[in-house]
């Protein structure tokens, strides 16, 4: 049995220092806009300040889910705490569908009990939120697809522009037409956004922690190709996961006919060659059996 790891060290200082400065940024948001929707009556504001709450709360775990995630393998964790940053990822989807609920209650309750709302203290604030967000942004686009955890805070971010968008959109009908239901309509709109934003993450998520195969990955194609590869016969055993955003690992059992490929080593190389080069997979356990080792399903793994 062979054994390869390619450990790849990654350099989070950028993306850290970056989180930190996103960080203070929102609070300062987040902050204005609570204050602002409190004394202006905007529900959407204060939607808003929520979603930005909640970018905060992101931002953060994913400051400590990108300084925890980068710990070395131990003799208790050889993995590290890689998965860390999933967690992180998923607990954030979940907190923003729980913001989201409590957004659509207030608006349904604001149905019943209007509160009049001052245009001329929502319009300022919304236009300081939107122009935060907008900056947010800019800072963390380059690092935005390093990991699961800059993905959901980006996209924390980037819907929550959306929303002053729409926060905006809402103070200019106000201002023009008087009609609070557009508030409220805002309000529902934002909402469903966090849902929607929310779904991916904490799809990608469960997947990990299932072990279940990459989206990137094609099972079958991979079966394929490490069947083509001159010496092996057949294949059994095959697992393919990763234990974060990045890294994806391969365990499986190559069945070899010694007088075309006495090197079992070789073999190795080049099925390790190949999955590298086609797939992306740098993380392998790859078992060699010229002889009957095991049995699967009642026959025999090598025939």
């Amino acid at each position: 049995m062979a054994h390869t790891h390619h450990h790849h060290e990654h350099h989070h200082h950028s993306s850290r220092g970056k989180l930190i400065s996103v960080i203070i940024l929102n609070l300062i948001i987040t902050a204005s806009e609570f204050i602002g929707g409190t004394v202006s009556g905007s529900l959407s504001l204060i939607s808003d300040a929520w979603h930005n709450l909640s970018d905060v709360v992101s931002l953060v775990l994913g400051y400590a889910g990108e300084k925890i995630s980068a710990r070395h393998p131990s003799k208790r964790y050889t993995f590290g705490l890689k998965r860390f940053e999933v967690f992180v990822a998923l607990i954030n989807a979940l907190a923003l569908v729980a913001i989201g609920i409590y957004i659509i209650y207030e608006a349904i309750d604001r149905t019943r009990n209007p509160v009049p709302i001052d245009f001329k203290i929502m319009l300022p604030v919304a236009l300081i939120g939107l122009s935060g967000n907008i900056f947010s942004l800019i800072v963390l686009l380059k690092n935005r697809k390093d990991n699961i955890n800059m993905r959901a805070a980006f996209l924390h971010l980037f819907y929550d522009a959306v929303s002053s968008v729409a926060v905006l959109g809402a103070a200019v009908i106000l201002f023009f037409t008087g009609i609070i239901w557009a508030d409220l309509a805002v309000s529902v709109i934002i909402a469903v956004m966090i849902f929607w934003s929310s779904l991916d993450i904490i799809k990608q998520s469960l997947k990990i922690f299932l072990q279940g195969v990459p989206d990137s990955i094609d099972p079958d194609e991979v079966y394929r190709e490490i069947l083509s590869v001159e010496g092996t016969t057949s294949l059994h055993g095959l697992h393919i996961w990763s234990v974060n955003s990045t890294e994806i690992f391969l365990s499986c059992h190559v069945c070899s006919d010694e007088s075309v490929q006495p090197d079992s080593g070789l073999l190795i190389r080049q099925i390790n060659s190949l999955l590298e080069k086609k797939f992306g997979i740098t993380h392998t356990t790859i078992q060699i059996e010229t002889t009957l080792l095991c049995k699967t399903g009642g026959g025999e793994c090598c025939r």
